[in-house]
């Protein structure tokens, strides 16, 4: 197969001639020189057969649906496609540099946001935002000054939220209201774009594709998010209390470990919005950003009282007080997009007592056969 790759040549060539898994930019993958890519934290998607029992090249595509039985090809690689799948970071490794001093490192991370900002604006693309009405997003669609959508089922928290960050933030806002078959109709278009059957991905991935539609439907060319926020400045309960979700002993080892999933997650989102015709933007995945947040000390990602607090001191300086401190809900729980799918479920006769009911609600949609359910009643 020839040459091809989602990322800019050059920045490519370069990162494999210096080893630099942060060479600038938003990512990268694909094939370059004879050789499969894909950067260090996997923002562009990479799939490759599984099957290597052949003599010829591994195939290997940017969607998982052309190939007979498709993985990810690990972040921080780059190897021949004849040559056994590497480890992930084989080529690139995550740097761990030294944090700075507090006030060095905000100065930092916002210079890295306005660089991450500049260079979304610096493409041709009319751009759209998902608002969810929580900072991350709040400071994606200020910086970039673009119009503002939420999705959700009317009475969600998202909803609510969006209309008082955008009416605090002096914004129009487009109220995307979802309905139960809104979700029917979706859930085939996701499975097959992404290639996630498992009700938690689907959960995700659904507010994405609906909201990308009325994006797309609306003449816009891209949808931007504030994906990696939680993963890069310490969003998560468990980079505080760490428990058992996490091998870290301290804060900043745990933001790490979120860090690492990232290359797992953002093919999931960003083959969902390319199903609806829209190019992906997320501004807080610039590599200059990333850079950013592996320099912040522990005082400026989490602690008991405040998550990324680095960050939204950084965003007050574009935001209202209220929305720069705002906490956000899971995109599938705040947009009641996991209720709804569950009680779908439930309706079709997939009984919560049925293991992994959802899962097995979300293959039935998928397929024209019976599928496993509780027979004794097909009422919620």
């Amino acid at each position: 197969m020839t040459d091809e790759l989602r990322g800019d040549p050059a920045t490519v060539r370069d990162a494999i001639e210096r080893a630099d898994p942060l060479p600038g930019g938003t990512g990268f993958s694909g094939r370059v020189d004879g050789r499969l890519v894909r950067d260090i934290l996997g923002r562009e998607p990479l799939f490759v057969d599984a099957d290597d029992s052949a003599d010829e090249e591994r195939a290997w595509s940017f969607e998982p649906a052309p190939l007979e039985d498709p993985v990810l090809f690990p972040a921080g690689a780059a190897t021949s496609p004849a040559d056994p799948l590497p480890e992930p970071e084989s080529y690139w490794s995550l740097p761990d540099p030294e944090p700075y001093a507090p006030e060095r490192a905000l100065a930092s991370l916002e210079r890295a946001v306005e660089t991450a900002a500049d260079a979304a604006l610096g493409t041709d693309h009319d751009i759209a935002v998902a608002f969810s009405g929580g900072v991350d997003s709040a400071l994606v669609a200020e910086l970039l000054d673009a119009p503002l959508y939420v999705v959700g089922f009317p009475d969600s928290h998202d909803v609510e939220a969006a209309r008082t960050a955008a009416d605090a933030m002096g914004r129009e806002l487009t109220v995307v209201e979802l309905e139960p078959a809104d979700l029917e109709r979706a859930v085939p278009e996701v499975v097959r774009a992404t290639g996630r059957t498992n009700a938690m991905d689907v959960q995700i991935a659904l507010p994405l594709y609906l909201v990308g539609e009325r994006v797309a439907a609306d003449g816009f060319d891209a949808l931007a998010v504030g994906q990696g926020a939680d993963e890069l400045f310490g969003g998560y309960e468990k980079v505080v209390r760490l428990d058992h979700r996490v091998d870290a002993e301290t804060v900043r080892g745990a933001v790490r470990e979120g860090i690492r999933s990232l290359p797992d997650q953002l093919p999931r989102d960003v083959l969902t919005i390319e199903a609806t015709g829209l190019e992906p933007v997320a501004p807080l995945l610039h590599d200059a950003v990333i850079e950013a947040a592996l320099r912040l000390p522990d005082e400026l990602l989490a602690d008991t009282e405040e998550r990324k607090r680095g960050f939204r001191r950084v965003a007050a300086e574009h935001l209202p007080a209220e929305v720069a401190q705002r906490d956000k809900k899971a995109v599938q729980y705040g947009s009641l997009v996991a209720r709804e799918l569950d009680r779908l479920a439930r309706q079709a006769g997939y009984k919560r007592r049925i293991d992994d009911h959802v899962d097995k609600y979300v293959a039935a949609l998928c397929s024209d056969g019976p599928t496993e359910r509780d027979s004794s009643t097909t009422s919620s």
